[in-house]
């Protein structure tokens, strides 16, 4: 969890805005590290956490947490965190064909019906997101996070199957439960992939137009920096007419355990 980011957006685990989609995004950079300080933050927060995981396995996000000093094992153990292997789950149906009946995944249907859309994962985020009402564990307000939604242009999925499942999961999860979500999209297809870099395009402006909060995260325009590793636009969107949306650019440098936030201009490597 980094603290100069919750600084930024005037947040803690003890104290943060219900009901807020966060978009993260990148462009020629890698964003994960925003969604590991996310999923740390929100289980210190005593979340009931859902992360769809599309890009790693569970034994990696659980090893970068660890040096962040959360357990993902302990959190699924104790039901705070549901974890869908979306890369294991993928693979299964599209190396080995279909599995057996017993052992079939509903949250990856669009694989073998790409007519259903993603009806299936919605209802695991649904299922998930409300296994705590009525009874277990007192958690708070649950989150959905997933890494990362454009991964699944590259399954087969259409751009308007993703922006009808992350309104459906932002009415449940945000709206109705009062939680929050985070999703990561990337922008970056090759050059020769002309119409999946369209498609990315329109699912980042999509996206943008759901979320509150947007994250953009992008390589330094004066090219590479031994002591910076990028910049991160951040974006408070209105929902109120009249007011105009606040940006604010922080240049970033990673670190093993943690992440350093500076204005743009007041860091002594890049002005």
């Amino acid at each position: 969890m980094f603290s100069e980011l919750n600084s930024i957006l005037n947040t803690s685990p003890e104290s943060f805005k219900q009901g807020e989609f966060i978009l993260v995004s990148d462009r020629q950079n890698d964003a994960s590290f925003l969604i590991h300080h996310f999923l740390s933050f929100y289980l210190r927060a005593g979340c009931k956490v859902c992360f769809l995981g599309f890009v790693q396995s569970f034994s990696h996000y659980s090893a970068v947490s660890q040096r962040l000093g959360v357990s993902l094992t302990q959190a699924r153990e104790k039901g705070q965190l549901v974890f869908l292997e979306g890369l294991k789950e993928s693979l299964v149906v599209l190396l080995r064909g279909e599995p057996e009946v017993s052992k079939r995944s509903p949250s990856v249907d669009f694989l073998r019906d790409p007519g259903s859309g993603l009806r299936g994962l919605y209802n695991f985020v649904q299922s998930s997101v409300r296994g705590s009402e009525g009874g277990g564990a007192d958690w708070g307000p649950p989150v959905l996070l997933v890494d990362d939604l454009s991964v699944l242009l590259s399954l087969g999925v259409s751009v308007v199957d993703m922006l009808d499942f992350s309104h459906y999961c932002r009415a449940t999860v945000c709206s109705e439960l009062q939680g929050g979500m985070v999703m990561l999209v990337r922008c970056e297809a090759e050059e020769e992939e002309e119409d999946s870099d369209e498609d990315s395009e329109r699912l980042l402006r999509g996206l943008t137009h759901q979320c509150s909060l947007t994250l953009q995260v992008q390589g330094l325009p004066t090219g590479y920096c031994r002591d910076i590793h990028g910049q991160v636009e951040v974006c408070w969107r209105s929902r109120c007419d009249g007011l105009q949306n606040q940006k604010k650019l922080f240049q970033y440098k990673v670190y093993d355990k943690g992440t350093s936030f500076f204005a743009r201009g007041t860091s002594s490597a890049v002005l």
